[in-house]
């Protein structure tokens, strides 16, 4: 649902669905430059330019999910893909919550444990702020 609602520069699109008996396809963005934890793995560290360009890249595609009531919970190098042009797309909605209404707080213990916020890991309801601390853990 997530990737046919959103249209964001830095978020996978699905543009279409359907499926066979045996089967369900998803034709998305294509995103020929793979994950960033390959990039980061094999360039060990990325330069202050590039930095910011996907820390900027990825603020504003946290703040288009929030503005959505969508709280994304997994954010981790492994789920950001790059484009032919080196610019990124969130991806990987699996775990992601879609709010009724602001004030409602998610429960389910879910994510990646390097990433894990602490109101996670102690079960005492987490919202949109878990994004964040997963987005200052992948800053080492």
């Amino acid at each position: 649902m997530i990737l046919e609602q959103i249209n964001h520069p830095f978020i996978v699109k699905c543009h279409f669905s359907f499926e066979t008996k045996d089967k369900l396809y998803f034709v998305m963005d294509y995103l020929p430059n793979g994950e960033m934890f390959d990039h980061l793995r094999k360039e060990t560290r990325f330069s202050e330019e590039k930095s910011k360009l996907y820390a900027a890249e990825i603020l504003l595609a946290l703040e288009c999910l929030h503005n959505n009531n969508i709280i994304y919970r997994d954010l981790k190098p492994e789920n950001v893909l790059l484009d032919a042009n080196g610019h990124l797309k969130l991806t990987d909605f699996g775990l992601s919550k879609i709010k009724k209404n602001e004030n409602e707080v998610a429960y389910t213990f879910c994510g990646t444990p390097e990433y894990l916020a602490p109101e996670v890991i102690v079960g005492q309801g987490h919202g949109k702020c878990v994004d964040y601390w997963s987005f200052v853990s992948n800053v080492d």
